[in-house]
């Protein structure tokens, strides 16, 4: 193993099984984020932590009982707490949710009306408006808890199962959820009492974003981006402690180089978040700047250590495209993938700047299998892949500068 590749191992311990949790709000999140300057730092970047307010959530689990009955229930991320006593109203469509007389009911929810997770009222990239009108619908209702019976959603909750319908900070009843067989079984029960424990808390707290600069303090610039948050119950080793791994590596790897020009490196935090509060903080710091972006990249998912690493290219012009693919095929196990948008590359996307990401080539396996769950682990990743890659975009932002005007 060479020297990038011990750290990178090492690293990716520390991130993973060192630290409790860098779920946003988190002192592990904090601990994240300052070991992460400390360490850019000492590879020669000047480093700025611009800071932004978020909660911190604490839970101890969930109660469901109908009279000695006891059902396996989960409390939703950033749910209030709760102790209830209500009778129980199921609903299965939003036509029966409209019609349903749910106030200081305990709600079920279940059917096709808990498909689908829902996205948090205040997301600001992306919030379909029939989720907007569930949620809308259920403020109006005012029950005093929404229970989800649900399944699996691979597209937006990755491997959780069941899924948490409902996983939103700003969302204002407490909520619950339990697997749709049993969601089915409680279901028969509409009409009797439930109780309804949730034990959680809400917390206001901060976190920071991580910018490191190396090179001219204006003008145009690459910036690399890898989010540094994950979700709570997850060692979040692919997703994505294995990106900011590859930052520092490249870090590391550019520390001799001046740059002609300037190359930032930043650990967003709050992909994995209800609010994304990172990403907006950084819209926020860039609203008139991002003309200034040559080439955005973002690290999300690589390292897979069953799999070769895919790229993806987003409005590169050809002979920007064409170096980035020179540098990918000089390493084995790196290959072209399909466009995928779910990740923070799309805050170039959305500001027409030409774009990189990089990820495993099973990431709709990976996805589907472990993203968000305990199994997400450093023995899924390989530190080998990731030196490969701080490599190639060592290689990347050398050449792309002499490409532009």
């Amino acid at each position: 193993m060479s020297d990038l590749t011990m750290r990178a191992a090492a690293q990716l311990q520390f991130l993973c099984r060192d630290l409790p949790s860098r779920a946003v709000g988190s002192p592990g999140n904090r601990a994240a984020t300052d070991w992460f300057a400390r360490q850019v730092t000492s590879f020669g970047f000047e480093v700025e932590t611009p800071e932004f307010e978020c909660i911190e959530w604490e839970h101890s689990g969930a109660d469901l009982r109908l009279a000695s009955t006891h059902y396996e229930a989960f409390p939703s991320p950033y749910s209030l707490g709760c102790e209830v006593r209500g009778r129980l109203c199921v609903v299965d469509s939003l036509e029966a949710l409209e019609r349903a007389q749910a106030e200081g009911t305990i709600l079920l929810i279940h059917g096709s009306l808990a498909k689908e997770q829902l996205m948090p009222m205040n997301f600001p990239f992306y919030n379909p408006e029939e989720h907007q009108q569930i949620v809308a619908c259920l403020e109006r209702k005012r029950p005093a808890a929404v229970l989800a019976a649900t399944g699996r959603d691979p597209g937006m909750a990755g491997a959780i199962s069941p899924f948490p319908l409902i996983e939103d900070g700003d969302f204002p009843i407490p909520c619950a959820h339990m697997a749709d067989e049993a969601g089915a079984e409680l279901a028969r029960h509409a009409g009797e009492a439930v109780d309804l424990t949730i034990q959680a808390r809400r917390s206001p707290s901060f976190g920071y974003n991580v910018e490191a600069r190396k090179g001219p303090a204006t003008g145009a610039r690459i910036v690399v981006f890898a989010h540094i948050d994950a979700k709570l119950g997850t060692p979040g080793a692919l997703d994505n402690a294995a990106g900011v791994v590859t930052l520092l590596l490249l870090a590391e790897s550019l520390q001799s180089l001046t740059p002609s020009l300037a190359i930032e490196l930043v650990a967003l935090n709050g992909e994995d978040y209800y609010s994304a509060p990172g990403e907006q903080l950084f819209l926020r710091r860039n609203q008139d700047r991002f003309g200034e972006i040559l080439l955005g990249i973002n690290i999300d998912g690589a390292g897979d250590l069953a799999g070769a690493m895919a790229f993806s290219l987003y409005g590169c012009p050809p002979p920007m495209a064409e170096a980035i693919r020179r540098a990918f095929q000089m390493r084995p196990g790196m290959i072209e993938g399909q466009a995928w948008y779910q990740s923070d590359h799309s805050l170039f996307l959305m500001h027409e700047r030409p774009a990189l990401a990089v990820t495993s080539a099973r990431f709709s396996e990976l996805w589907a299998e472990i993203a968000h769950t305990e199994k997400d682990t450093p023995e899924g990743v390989s530190p080998e892949q990731l030196e490969s890659l701080a490599l190639v975009l060592r290689q990347i932002v050398i050449d792309v500068p002499r490409l532009s005007p």
